[in-house]
């Protein structure tokens, strides 16, 4: 698996923090297992949303793409281009 970007890193972080916060301001839990309850939740938002940040595409190297195919024809008006004079 590959290693996590500082942007889904970042989401993942303030997702938990500020959607902990929330759950506790609304639910106005003071027991122990409500808080516990709430941080999984929190937990589990915010590894969701790490995961779901759309990580970017692997760079690719010019030695894994192939070369295109030149036809007939196209190697003809290369060389045509190049026997030209260059000027006067």
């Amino acid at each position: 698996m590959p290693r996590p970007t500082t942007a889904q890193i970042a989401y993942g972080s303030v997702t938990v923090v500020f959607s902990a916060l929330a759950m506790l301001l609304l639910s106005r839990t003071a027991s122990g297992a409500g808080v516990a309850v709430i941080a999984v939740a929190a937990l589990g938002l915010g590894l969701l949303v790490a995961l779901t940040v759309p990580a970017p595409a692997p760079e690719e190297t010019p030695a894994a793409t192939p070369a295109p195919e030149r036809v007939p024809a196209q190697r003809a008006v290369l060389a045509d281009s190049v026997r030209e004079p260059a000027g006067p």
